[in-house]
């Protein structure tokens, strides 16, 4: 058995005549898909660019499952379901796996519909052979929201998954539902048509409660915020949505402790009631692009480090410029303009807190301009 020692997003796998054109005719499309066939279907000249197995692609299956991002099987479902099976472990974690029929009739989404993308990998399978997509996730066969992937596109990150498989089925079953979002991208809403009349959108907790004041089986709360208990009290089911929304100007002295920064930011958040969750990404001078603490810091929690010229921060007009700071970095503040620019923003949630070696500011990304910078 041959396969990929570097492998691709994808895997088309062919055990049959018929089923390894077919696999030839889809990996022709697909310049991120591996192309795997049956050793006795491989044709000349194909050692070299396909990769094959033995009779038995049980074994592909075991030692390179988790290795791609998803698999398109063109075997019998039944087959697959049976050799899939020990080898699955968590539908946070398995890949996508598509079913393909020997005359390409039905390309059919099997396992990791939404988390792991195999409805979208269907349907882009089915139009390149020609086959009809056959999904049947509740959410997309109703055109409604997929609980599990609101805003995924957009980094949006939930808070907590324990409640999303009630939350989805109150969506599904047409019980009242609430979208509450306070930030974040607006355009969330990528199904055709309106969004169910039975989920109702509003901007804040007041909002939603006017609009049904009896309450709603399931919210889906869109927030950069802490919430509360007594405000996630709006319905027995919540899903907390973090949008990456927040900016953190920062300005230090050389050699200011990663753990100082840290906990600076982390207090700061938690006083404001702000989730560390949201942060979009950290900004400052670039005078500090180098900073071993602040670059610890941002590799820790996977925040962008953005750094800004000493005349593009002056150009900001902020709440507190410093001669003294003009004096030695030649710009007149560091953390809000920074976090503004980043932010694309004339206003600041937070103006300079001054926290031993640093001082912080906090913006939230302006979402109603056509362009956010990273």
């Amino acid at each position: 058995m041959r396969v990929a020692e570097q492998p691709k997003s994808f895997a088309i796998v062919g055990i049959t005549k018929h089923g390894a054109e077919l696999a030839r005719r889809l990996a022709a499309s697909m310049p991120d898909a591996d192309l795997y066939l049956s050793e006795k279907f491989l044709q000349p000249g194909e050692e070299q660019t396909v990769y094959s197995f033995p009779t038995n692609v049980r074994l592909l299956l075991e030692q390179m499952f988790h290795r791609y991002e998803g698999w398109i099987l063109l075997i019998s479902l039944g087959a697959v379901v049976r050799m899939i099976a020990p080898v699955l472990k968590d539908k946070k974690v398995d890949p996508a796996v598509v079913v393909v029929d020997d005359k390409a009739q039905f390309a059919i989404s099997v396992l990791s519909g939404h988390l792991g993308g195999a409805n979208a990998l269907t349907e882009r399978v089915a139009a390149a052979l020609g086959a009809a997509p056959v999904v049947t996730t509740a959410s997309d066969v109703s055109n409604t929201i997929a609980v599990d992937l609101l805003g995924r596109e957009f980094g949006w990150r939930i808070d907590d998954d324990r409640q999303v498989t009630p939350a989805s089925a109150a969506v599904v079953n047409e019980e009242p539902v609430a979208v509450i979002q306070e930030t974040g991208e607006p355009d969330w809403w990528k199904r055709k048509g309106a969004i169910p009349k039975q989920i109702r959108v509003a901007g804040s907790l007041q909002e939603a409660r006017d609009s049904r004041p009896e309450g709603y089986h399931a919210v889906l709360w869109i927030t950069d915020r802490l919430l509360t208990e007594a405000e996630l009290s709006i319905a027995a089911y919540r899903v907390v949505y973090r949008p990456q929304s927040i900016v953190l100007g920062i300005g230090c002295n050389r050699g200011t402790s990663m753990e100082e920064i840290e906990s600076a930011v982390l207090e700061t958040l938690e006083q404001q009631g702000l989730s560390f969750k949201s942060v979009k990404c950290v900004a400052t001078i670039s005078l500090k692009k180098d900073e071993a603490g602040l670059l610890a810091v941002c590799e820790k929690y996977g925040w962008p480090l953005q750094a800004y010229e000493p005349d593009q921060l002056n150009q900001v007009d902020f709440p507190n410029p410093s001669e003294t700071v003009y004096k030695y970095t030649g710009a007149y503040g560091v953390s809000e303009p920074a976090a503004m620019l980043a932010a694309n923003t004339d206003q600041l949630l937070v103006e300079k807190v001054k926290s031993g070696n640093l001082t912080l500011s906090i913006a939230r990304v302006n979402f109603s301009k056509a362009e956010v910078p990273v």
